[in-house]
């Protein structure tokens, strides 16, 4: 599903040399590297350059990326000082102050109108980012969004999340040491609300990085999409109203292959008045595809309401179903 290294999950990328040649780069402030890695920091969600002048981190705290962007799809933050998001050399003149501007707020969201207001082409701007980033502009600031959502290493609870590749694109998953609390599709728009929430339930930090729980979920999805596991045996956090969880309970009671309707959710949970309320319960599921909120349609058949895109919830039930009549 995934090339798996010592960055955690990630999406094929050039294969870097061993762990000690690139710290020893890092701690040498190597040139010869720049470009071909990048230094994440665990303890302060942070990632550099390798020549980056800062202090550098104990062996123990840091992951390697070959790319800046990989990086911070990870979670991680781009350092203010080196600047890894920017190719060496400082960027063009009509760029700059647009990239001061992001990394001075990044919690901005900036549309294409804003971009021309400030007199720059908006099809210019999206050219440069897929250039040198592989990504659009709006998608370079979500993710800088994203990573900033991320907390640094501190006494307490944490969810150590973890980038997963799948068949439908990247997903984020979360856990704690009790178990997964989180898995989202990369692009969910409610993904940022969703850590915002977390954070809130569970009184705790959120910072990149893996943990058993992760590489578990990471191992059975595999199996998942390959059609070779029908339920996951995993331990799962699930906060929420009591009427929210008896809703998930009652998306995990539903069969590999089958569906029910929002009415038959609400029915099963002895609510057979609640169906919106149903609905959105299910849309405040943290736990995609596990918590099999996929697995609800309309009345009519129909696919409605599912937050990773309905593309994805025909994806997964086209593929359960397949699976389920070998």
């Amino acid at each position: 599903m995934t090339i798996t290294t010592r960055g955690g999950s990630r999406s094929p990328q050039a294969t870097l040399p061993p762990d000690n040649t690139l710290y020893r780069a890092l701690v040498e402030r190597d040139r010869a590297f720049e470009g071909i890695f990048v230094a994440a920091v665990r303890t302060t969600g942070i990632f550099c350059r390798p020549t980056c002048p800062a202090r550098k981190p104990n062996r123990e705290n840091v992951e390697f990326f070959s790319s800046a962007a990989d990086a911070l799809a990870h979670g991680y933050r781009p350092c203010k000082v080196c600047r890894p998001m920017e190719p060496a050399g400082s960027p063009p003149d009509w760029l700059a102050s647009l990239l001061d501007e992001v990394h001075a707020d990044p919690r901005s969201r900036l549309k294409d109108r804003d971009l021309r207001a400030r007199g720059l082409d908006p099809t210019r701007v999206r050219r440069w980012f897929n250039r040198h980033h592989g990504m659009t502009f709006h998608a370079y600031c979500r993710l800088l969004r994203l990573a900033n959502a991320f907390g640094r290493i501190r006494t307490g609870d944490v969810v150590t999340v973890a980038r997963i590749g799948s068949p439908l694109g990247p997903m984020l998953a979360g856990a704690t040491d009790e178990g997964i609390c989180l898995l989202e599709f990369g692009d969910r728009r409610m993904l940022e609300t969703q850590l915002a929430r977390l954070k809130g339930l569970l009184g705790a930090e959120v910072l990149p990085g893996t943990s058993p729980h992760t590489r578990q979920l990471e191992a059975q999805l595999a199996e998942y999409f390959a059609g070779s596991r029908r339920s996951f045996d995993l331990p799962l956090v699930l906060r929420g109203t009591p009427f929210q969880k008896a809703a998930w309970e009652a998306l995990l009671a539903i069969p590999y292959g089958e569906t029910r309707s929002y009415r038959d959710q609400a029915e099963a949970i002895g609510r057979p008045s609640a169906v919106r309320a149903v609905g959105r319960a299910n849309g405040d599921n943290r736990i995609a595809i596990v918590v099999p909120c996929h697995r609800v349609v309309g009345a009519d058949g129909r696919l409605t309401g599912y937050g990773g895109g309905l593309w994805r919830k025909r994806f997964l039930l086209d593929h359960e179903m397949r699976h389920a009549a070998r």
